[in-house]
């Protein structure tokens, strides 16, 4: 039941205040304890880092606490490591003999989620010190692991520290952004349309212009009302255009540390075999992911920090004893219940004994659509267990988590209600099967 949990405060707390039969019986009836799910207790560098789904299945899937990529990339970067390492010694010297730009592309937040901003910064100084003389940013708005409308408080340091950069003939700025959730960052394949949106403004400097990021969010969350992860995308320009297309000799960081919202643009940028979108002219660019998103896959073929090495998952032990494994949830979860519990590894174990299955999720705004797929994640559940298939089953209902980033109460009311319904009916066959659930 992903995003579903016990809330701090009673106000805006959607799942108590959802209709809930089910989970208020079990609750009553059945053993439970709370979990901690942030922080240390999942591998996160401080208290009061929030956990999020990729180390919360990470967690469950290795039932060891693992130093997460914001860890590891603080680590790197305050004991000088990444900037010690031949991918970024590559990077930035390739910009420095082609008198090439650097660009930094990714999520501008603290939510630690994703990314953090001061990762950004430690870069930038990098950069600097290795004598790049041209950076641009292209900079995701977030609006979902930290403040819906807060934008502005991350651009403001953001242009402050840009302009201490620049002296000596340096010359930092913002090229383009937009928000999370309509460019760049889409996940399993889900909408690539969001990914040739990001191609289209990052690379190429198409798009709507305007003079400075500010006067960009300003105008568009004006006219819109939209929130910081649904803004449209902008372009910075001056009198000679686009300030920072991307070009032939240059390179590209994305500077995102985790993989599920990451690699699609990785792909956009390395596969020569790319059937999504018409990339061309595709510039020859040096292309580096902070850390590698997966191993098996190679993804990224460059990267800057060591990834957290997960082995001995549940899976994995599962399948040496033998276990018949079924992995199911609907587009946007499937890579949780596969990739992220398998320990960031995309491949199965065993193809005979593993069965993983994707519903395919619709492209329509989630509070619109509350229940998304969950009846037919169930009914599939439902069909494999009276046929007897596996023996395991991991199941992500992802209405909570994605319902709930909308900020609508009502629509999460519904998500939570839809879940616990089906748990109901899963419950029930479960029993007839006398399975344990």
């Amino acid at each position: 039941m992903d995003g579903v949990g016990y809330g701090k405060y009673p106000e805006g707390d959607a799942v108590a205040s959802a209709c809930k039969p089910t989970l208020d019986w079990l609750h009553a009836n059945a053993p439970n304890i709370r979990l901690k799910a942030h922080g240390s207790a999942v591998g996160m560098p401080t208290e009061d880092d929030m956990g999020n789904s990729e180390i919360g299945h990470n967690a469950i899937g290795c039932g060891r606490v693992f130093a997460q990529g914001a860890t590891l990339v603080n680590e790197a970067i305050n004991d000088g490591t990444i900037f010690d390492g031949t991918t970024w010694a590559d990077l930035t010297q390739h910009c420095v003999s082609n008198n090439s730009t650097l660009h930094f592309i990714g999520l501008l937040s603290d939510g630690n989620v994703h990314s953090h901003i001061r990762h950004l910064f430690g870069m930038l100084d990098g950069a600097a010190k290795a004598g790049v003389r041209s950076i641009r940013l292209h900079t995701l708005l977030d609006g979902r692991d930290v403040g819906e409308t807060s934008a502005l408080e991350y651009i403001e340091p953001l242009e402050e520290k840009l302009a201490a950069l620049n002296v000596d003939g340096l010359d930092c700025r913002i090229a383009s952004g937009g928000g999370r959730m309509h460019i760049t960052m889409d996940r399993y394949g889900a909408d690539w349309a969001m990914v040739e949106r990001g191609w289209n403004t990052h690379v190429r400097g198409n798009g709507r212009t305007f003079g400075s990021a500010r006067q960009a969010i300003e105008t568009l969350r004006q006219e819109t009302s939209a929130t910081d992860q649904n803004l449209q995308a902008f372009v910075i320009a001056d009198n000679d255009g686009p300030v920072g297309p991307v070009r032939d000799g240059d390179a590209v960081i994305l500077y995102n540390f985790r993989g599920d919202r990451a690699m699609e643009l990785c792909a956009a940028f390395e596969n020569d075999d790319f059937p999504h979108f018409d990339r061309s002219p595709r510039p020859d660019v040096m292309f580096a992911g902070l850390m590698q998103y997966d191993g098996d896959l190679k993804i990224p073929r460059r990267y800057l920090v060591e990834p957290p090495q997960i082995d001995r998952t549940v899976g994995e032990f599962l399948v040496g004893a033998g276990v018949r494994q079924l992995a199911i949830s609907e587009t946007q979860k499937y890579g949780h219940v596969t990739y992220f519990f398998n320990g960031n590894r995309t491949d199965k174990f065993d193809d005979a004994l593993e069965n993983y299955v994707e519903i395919p999720s619709d492209l329509i705004p989630f509070e619109q659509r509350p229940w998304m797929k969950a009846a037919e994640v169930t009914d599939v559940v439902i069909n494999e267990i009276r046929a007897g298939s596996f023996d395991f089953a991991r199941i992500n209902f992802p209405n909570g988590d994605m319902v709930g980033h909308t900020g609508d109460l009502l629509a999460t009311e519904i998500s939570i209600g839809v879940v616990d319904l089906c748990l109901a009916r899963l419950m029930s066959v479960v029993e007839k099967a006398g399975g344990v659930m």
